[in-house]
């Protein structure tokens, strides 16, 4: 049995990936890889051959991911921040762009002890636990309406609270309700939001069409429903300097901030881009 140089699988992995029209073949191949031998992304230069077997692991994995199934099922979890969580059929895959929103999140709790912190639209706890992890004084809350996904969220809060992060607190419940986390209005340090934000109608590629539950994607109203609820939710649970984040669609950068704008209790409205330079999230202080 013939050892193979890596660079070569990842070539021939990329080559079926970018044809079957993934987004980013060639990190995707190389991901696949680092799974596959079990270490970092950034080790595979010293990996320089391998063993028909490995080759054999990885061409299944890559197949499979020419099929459009989602990255993240094939790979067991998605990241946010330093934290790994599972996903699966019934619950929104988060995606890297939104780490953008986590960081400025905890850029704004700098200097704050013990804070309160709630994730609306919680989907698998990505955002809610990876904040959990970062700053284990503050008490996180976090809240979905989907059966599906709250059982994801609470998978990855039992994993996360056995690795020995503090324990998050999840609910059900929706954010157009307005007496959700009534106890603590104008208590809260921080509100991070990434709810469904995609105009009805938009196409969108297989792993979202086929995966990601709609309600967990689209919005009614040009894709802001549910941000108008949040925005009002927020304006009653934020504190004096307090602070939310909302990730929103990339064709709502001059839509989105002048809902923010509107609450007089709220100042310091600005937009942000993602990695691309996309209109992607926006934030605003409670004054």
């Amino acid at each position: 049995m013939k050892r193979m140089p890596l660079r070569l699988a990842l070539l021939e992995a990329a080559r079926i990936l970018e044809e079957a029209g993934v987004a980013s073949p060639r990190t995707e191949a190389e991901l696949i890889a680092a799974h596959v031998l079990g270490v970092d992304r950034g080790r595979l230069p010293l990996v320089p051959l391998v063993d028909p077997p490995v080759v054999d692991a990885i061409g299944r994995v890559v197949n499979e991911r020419a099929t459009r199934v989602p990255l993240q099922y094939l790979l067991g979890g998605a990241v946010m921040g330093a934290v790994s969580v599972r996903v699966g059929p019934g619950v929104f895959v988060p995606r890297p762009e939104t780490e953008l929103l986590l960081e400025w999140g905890l850029t704004l709790l700098k200097g704050r002890e013990y804070p309160v912190v709630v994730d609306l639209c919680t989907g698998s706890g990505a955002l809610a636990l990876a904040v959990a992890h970062a700053r284990p004084d503050a008490v996180v809350y976090a809240v979905d309406n989907d059966p599906d996904a709250l059982a994801w969220a609470r998978h990855n809060a039992d994993l996360r609270a056995e690795a020995g992060d503090t324990p998050i607190r999840l609910y059900s419940g929706d954010v157009t309700d307005d007496t959700v986390f009534a106890e603590l209005d104008g208590l809260v340090d921080l509100v991070l939001c990434n709810p469904p934000y995609v105009p009805q109608g938009t196409p969108v590629p297989p792993e979202v069409a086929d995966y990601d539950p709609p309600q967990a994607v689209f919005a009614a109203h040009g894709g802001l429903e549910v941000i108008r609820h949040v925005v009002t939710m927020a304006a009653r649970l934020l504190k004096p300097g307090g602070g939310v984040a909302i990730e929103h669609d990339d064709t709502h950068a001059h839509a989105v901030p002048p809902l923010l704008e509107a609450r007089r209790v709220l100042t310091d409205v600005a937009d942000h881009p993602d990695l691309t330079g996309r209109p992607r999230f926006v934030t605003a202080r409670r004054a």
